[in-house]
């Protein structure tokens, strides 16, 4: 084993590079009926792993510039895109559990830290290997003792390693901003960093644009038992996944997606792999973007960041996920989201019975992230795109699954999950392999 050390050589709070227009009291601005959700008052953590790219043709800076160095260059970009996105440089106020919490835009900055390791990237083999050579705990950034993380929406560390790669870790408040919201924010920090003038895409605000029906009554609060799931990755090939989706259209006409298929066999694995009895019920529930449900009220050309989303929850007893085939599991899959626009405007005009957004973390529920459409991937701060991405998005009371990609140059779709036991691990471990 390599002995490892990152030493943490400066962080402090990165305010914006320019000041506020206005020298009166600090906007305070109002979030969405889906930002407030209580649920999401919580950090999305993760690492983006860029390796030393020898092949500067995809470079822009580094080739003028031979002493540039990530941490420097990424800390000047975050600074400059604080100004266009200044709620990331604010706090929040109100109460998040009354739905009154709003985003004040003090200007007090994001929390910014930069470190060394003294390795190189390819002694602790990328970030590839599970567990981690090196903890996320030291790559991730932290706040000084007694902040509150999640008072903090944005946090940043920048570890450069020997071989001159580097990874990005990034801790974000998931009120602020979604998925496709944060990797908008992340994608005009990079743009900077290689020398644009203005973002492509410049942000917009817009949260009242979003629906903001009558609050439903709260359902008992859940009781966040801690389940002990353990962590499995693999790996599936982009050949296995279109052999599936030509034997769906096949039997069915209808065309499916990556998503559809992986998620698929991850629920029947689970399902099999844990034994439920044949007639409980057993769910997967996903988080459908809905800025296209949307196109009428909010602006043609993008830059919405916050968070547009409905939980869609496909339910079926464990019999009929255990039986049928894969293609019908999948069709469970794709029902599910063809019901989507019905549910979101039923939700949307005050019809819904019960908050689709107060979700239930029980043992029969998996939840699914995709991180593969965000925008991630694509972010090239001067080095090219990242190698590896590795999303922590798990919670001891959740069972989860997380689509992203194999490190490159490897092809195809790497399925992430912390949702069994040790004590069905190999089970749902052999029907996974069985998919391969």
């Amino acid at each position: 084993m390599v002995n490892i050390t990152v030493t943490r050589k400066s962080q402090s709070f990165l305010v914006p590079s320019e000041p506020a227009s206005s020298s009166s009291e600090p906007e305070t601005l109002e979030l969405s009926a889906i930002d407030r959700v209580p649920g999401l008052r919580h950090t999305v953590r993760s690492l983006h792993v860029f390796r030393n790219n020898k092949d500067k043709s995809t470079t822009t800076h580094c080739d003028d510039d031979a002493a540039a160095r990530p941490a420097e260059t990424i800390r000047a970009a975050l600074s400059r895109a604080l100004v266009h996105y200044r709620p990331f440089a604010g706090r929040f106020v109100g109460s998040v559990e009354a739905g009154e919490a709003c985003v004040r835009c003090t200007d007090e900055g994001a929390w910014f830290v930069e470190a060394v390791a003294d390795c190189t990237l390819e002694e602790v083999n990328g970030l590839e290997d599970n567990p981690l050579m090196v903890s996320e705990e030291e790559l991730l950034p932290a706040p000084e003792e007694g902040a509150e993380p999640t008072s903090i929406p944005i946090m940043m560390q920048v570890t450069e390693f020997t071989c001159g790669g580097f990874v990005v870790g990034l801790v974000a408040v998931h009120t602020l901003a979604d998925g496709l919201g944060g990797a908008q924010f992340v994608t005009t920090i990079s743009e900077f960093a290689r020398g644009v003038d203005k973002p492509t895409v410049a942000p917009i605000w817009a949260r009242a644009l979003i629906p903001n029906p009558p609050k439903l009554p709260l359902r008992p609060q859940p009781s966040f038992q801690s389940f002990g799931f353990e962590h499995f990755v693999t790996d599936v090939t982009s050949a296995h996944i279109a052999h599936m989706k030509t034997e769906y259209f096949q039997a069915t006409g209808q065309y499916c997606s990556t998503f559809d298929v992986a998620i698929a066999k991850v629920w029947q694995a689970r399902t099999k792999a844990i034994k439920y009895k044949l007639d409980s019920e057993v769910h997967v529930c996903f988080f459908a973007n809905t800025r296209h449900l949307l196109t009428q009220v909010l602006p043609n050309d993008g830059g919405f960041y916050g968070n547009c989303f409905y939980p869609v929850t496909v339910t079926a007893t464990a019999e009929a996920v255990i039986t049928t085939g894969l293609l019908d599991v999948i069709k469970m899959i794709r029902d599910g989201k063809s019901r989507l626009p019905i549910e979101f405007f039923s939700w949307a005009a005050g019809e819904a019975k019960v908050d689709p957004y107060q979700l239930k973390f029980e043992h029969n529920v998996l939840f699914v992230s995709d991180w593969t459409r965000l925008g991630f991937f694509e972010v090239d701060y001067g080095w090219g795109p990242p190698n590896h991405i590795l999303p922590f998005t798990y919670a001891d009371y959740m069972a989860v699954a997380v689509l992203g990609a194999p490190p490159s140059p490897k092809k195809g779709t790497r399925i992430m999950t912390k949702c069994v036991e040790e004590k069905d691990i190999m089970g749902f471990k052999d029907e996974m392999k069985a998919f391969l």
